[in-house]
């Protein structure tokens, strides 16, 4: 008998405890999620993106656009248009240095090709060949040391005259590399033609 009433208050009372803590508990507050909160390790882990999206995973489309796309800022470069260009060809100062080598014949810009042809005829079995063309071969590059240097003088007291100021650095070596490309194969490609004055633009 005093088991069984042991029993029934014992029932009561957590049936009780139960009811108050339901009553403690915040009606706003969101149930618990069940499961641990993963360490931030794992979290970042598996937040983690490629920068570069994997060419595999993209579609025809857009690898079509893609290349669309490069091509024609490719093209918009090439062209010398500002915005494409990158930080080392900006401005109107780079573009007026661009425009005065391309203004003009430069004798480096056949070094490249006359080195060739040196080099193929110092190839045949002549004496006068080798000593010649090695003459010949020493001479435009000294010819092109000095009318890159006298182009690079030209250009500066132009440039001082046309913006107020003395190129900045790097200018030097801005003009005596395009000097010595082959009129084609520059970049940003000549935007006035042999002969035209040089002005500002």
């Amino acid at each position: 008998m005093f088991g069984k009433r042991s029993s029934e208050l014992t029932e009561t009372n957590l049936e009780a405890a139960q009811q108050q803590a339901q009553a403690t508990v915040d009606p706003a507050r969101p149930a618990g999620k069940g499961r641990p909160t993963p360490k931030r390790r794992d979290a970042e882990r598996a937040n983690r993106r490629p920068l570069v999206v994997d060419k595999k995973t993209m579609s025809a489309e857009q690898k079509a656009k893609v290349r669309t796309e490069r091509a024609r800022m490719r093209e918009a470069m090439l062209s010398g248009e500002e915005k494409y260009l990158p930080a080392r060809d900006k401005g109107p100062e780079r573009r007026f240095l661009r425009d005065a080598v391309d203004v003009r014949w430069n004798v480096g810009e056949i070094l490249l090709p006359a080195m060739i042809l040196v080099l193929a005829v110092s190839l045949l079995p002549f004496e006068w060949a080798r000593g010649g063309t090695f003459l010949v071969a020493y001479t435009l590059m000294l010819g092109g040391v000095i009318d890159v240097w006298l182009l690079w003088r030209r250009t500066k007291k132009r440039f001082t005259a046309t913006f107020g100021q003395e190129p900045g650095r790097g200018s030097a070596w801005y003009v005596v590399l395009r000097a010595f490309q082959m009129r084609r194969s520059r970049i940003p490609r000549p935007a006035v033609a042999r002969g035209e004055e040089l002005r500002r633009r």
